[in-house]
């Protein structure tokens, strides 16, 4: 299907879909938050803290279990960002780069200001949500990529020398477009890193993941979904060092049990392109998602993108069903993203009957708004 086909979904297709996409905005931010304890730890410190096996469940972060970083913050806004889009397609608008840029900005006002602004009616419901206010150690180069109203483009990019990962991990919700071609998935997510991460690295990771999470949530095996990411990436310039990182975690698979200081090697030096490798490895080799988590963000690198990285490709490939219900129980969020998950599956199934030439939902324009 093209970016502006209409599905015709069965009822079982619509409860699967929306069971993926439930489970890739829930596992992200479970592993997120897992990660969030052990930001600033080495290994080392990490067996001193929580023994041989390192963190094996949910620890206090931010003052509270299951606290989420700016990584899940920024993912709500990009699902929030793709439903406006979908929305401004109505008036003839179609630019989704730009709702995402302002999705994002709605992002940055949440890091400065006291809390929502009732008077921006424009805002929607999520910038509204007080929680989000809360500053989670935010990326410099989303800070300042969002900074001001210039939007970062492929021909100009924002940060052109960041590889870090963080753009890599908002990209997840692109990867939910299941009614989309591949190519165009990936070309979205790019062009929506761009706006805070320039470097190759750093926003083909974003569209790689993307791409292995929309495969994932069309049914297809891990596996597949990474030789179908490393097809479409082989045409971009500059890919070498990402597809050479996923071909190393399909590599590390054969090569014996599992480890943290395997994690450790997939990681290197913390960009973008050895995070993704480390998620694509852990999601692989991990008996089920709990463990695939705690693999992922027992490290001395960056252990929130990792874990939210992997629960994100975990979470589209078992649904939401799979992820640890005590864990899930004692998410900070859960219920806004429980509300966005839900808003956004209806937004991908239904979206005709919410909003069109010949229909139109009060509600749910007072929630994504056009403006």
């Amino acid at each position: 299907m093209s970016a502006g086909a209409t599905a015709v979904w069965g009822r079982a297709e619509q409860q699967d879909f929306r069971s993926r996409v439930r489970g890739s905005l829930l596992g992200l931010a479970l592993g997120d938050a897992l990660g969030a304890p052990l930001e600033g730890l080495g290994p080392e410190q990490i067996r001193e803290e929580y023994g041989a096996e390192g963190l094996t469940g949910p620890a206090p972060a931010y003052g509270r279990r299951g606290a989420v970083t700016a990584a899940t913050q920024l993912t709500l806004f990009t699902v929030d960002g793709l439903i406006r889009a979908q929305v401004r397609r109505d008036t003839g608008a179609w630019h989704p780069p730009t709702d995402l840029h302002r999705a994002y900005r709605r992002w940055s006002a949440t890091q400065h200001d006291w809390g929502p602004d009732e008077r921006r009616g424009e805002d929607g419901w999520l910038a509204r949500e007080e929680w989000l206010y809360a500053r989670r150690s935010p990326a410099r180069a989303c800070l300042i990529g969002l900074g001001d109203e210039s939007m970062g483009t492929l021909e100009s990019p924002k940060n052109p020398g960041d590889d870090s990962p963080d753009a890599a991990v908002r990209s997840a919700p692109f990867g939910l477009l299941v009614g989309w071609e591949p190519q165009l998935v990936l070309q979205l997510a790019v062009e929506c890193a761009v706006q805070t991460h320039g470097h190759p690295t750093a926003y083909l990771s974003a569209g790689a993941h993307a791409v292995i999470v929309h495969a994932l949530a069309r049914g297809e095996s891990l596996d597949a979904a990474v030789q179908r990411a490393l097809a479409l990436l082989a045409a971009r310039p500059g890919h070498l060092p990402v597809t050479d990182a996923l071909q190393h975690a399909l590599g590390a698979v054969r090569q014996g049990m599992p480890t943290a200081a395997r994690v450790e090697e997939l990681v290197g030096d913390g960009a973008a392109d050895g995070m993704l490798s480390a998620a694509v490895y852990c999601a692989l080799v991990g008996e089920d998602i709990r463990h695939g988590l705690c693999l992922a963000v027992n490290h001395g690198g960056d252990s929130s993108a990792t874990g939210a990285l992997t629960g994100a490709l975990l979470g589209a490939l078992h649904g939401e069903t799979a992820l640890p219900p005590a864990w899930v129980a004692g998410l900070e969020g859960r219920a806004t993203l429980l509300e966005l998950a839900d808003d956004y599956a209806m937004e991908m199934t239904q979206g005709p009957a919410l909003h069109g030439p010949g229909v139109s939902s009060p509600s749910w324009l007072a929630r994504y708004p056009r403006g």
